[in-house]
């Protein structure tokens, strides 16, 4: 399961970059109860998303050069530099070269070999998100991907994450937890982009999903706010009531009332 006891390879970071950072602030505070915080005017508008004075995510405004709105994760790394040796290594490509952020880590930005975005934080001051698990935080990631046995030789081979399958009706889920934690620290599920038309519609990507007390109240209250809601909710047997959301300038999320929240 998730948790803030960071290990190499574990999810330790997402933020949202969007074309409307006070807006984005809005939805998400709406919706999740989040407060936004400004990291100061050097860190060019960055900031930080809180949940009861605790961080739970980070969020930016981009501009259209810098891609569409979306979630970004960011798994763990005790040398941002060897990792993006490794990602190149093995297929993948570094998009934003390793760069210290102030005294807080240092971190970069990858693409997959499926072209899927995502990062890697090595902690310095910033040991990561303050809160998952929780109501209103991140609880759970999934990868939609065109070869998921390809994907997972990938993140294998960087992050030395192991796979645990799940079975269940009509086949098996890929789980996928870092090295030396087992069955009980899986963090996400690696699925493949044809089997779900919703998903190869709109590409692979890293699918976060978020902690809620009432699914079906928290998409209606996301299309209250300006949102989508691209899968409503239902039942999953013995996982819980899922649905999965974009904000209003796109950005993809899920939310889940889990059957079993934090594990």
């Amino acid at each position: 399961m998730l948790t803030t006891r960071y290990v190499t390879g574990s999810p330790n970071w997402l933020d949202v970059g969007t074309r409307d950072i006070e807006g984005a602030q809005a939805f998400y505070g709406g919706l999740f109860g989040w407060e936004f915080r400004s990291a100061g005017p050097e860190a060019g508008g960055y900031g930080m998303f809180q949940l009861h004075g605790k961080t739970v995510a980070g969020g930016m405004a981009i501009t259209e050069d810098q891609g569409p709105p979306s979630w970004t994760l960011y798994f763990q790394s005790p040398d941002a530099d060897a990792t993006a040796k490794a990602v190149e290594q093995n297929g993948g490509a570094v998009l934003m070269e390793p760069m210290d952020v102030f005294d807080q880590g240092r971190m970069a930005m990858f693409g997959d070999p499926a072209g899927v975005a995502f990062g890697c934080w090595q902690p310095g001051a910033n040991k990561g998100l303050d809160l998952v698990g929780d109501q209103g935080t991140l609880c759970w990631t999934e990868l939609y991907t065109p070869d998921t046995a390809a994907a997972t030789e990938f993140y294998g081979s960087v992050f030395g994450w192991g796979t645990f399958d799940v079975p269940f009706p009509g086949g098996t889920y890929t789980t996928v937890h870092p090295a030396g934690t087992g069955e009980q620290g899986m963090f996400g599920g690696v699925l493949p982009l044809a089997a779900d038309p919703v998903e190869c519609e709109a590409g692979a990507y890293w699918l976060p999903y978020f902690e809620v007390a009432d699914t079906d109240a928290s998409a209606a209250r996301a299309r209250e706010l300006g949102g989508t809601v691209r899968v409503e909710p239902r039942d999953m047997e013995s996982v819980g009531r899922l649905a999965k959301l974009t904000d209003p300038y796109g950005a993809r999320f899920a939310v889940i009332k889990s059957t079993h929240p934090h594990g």
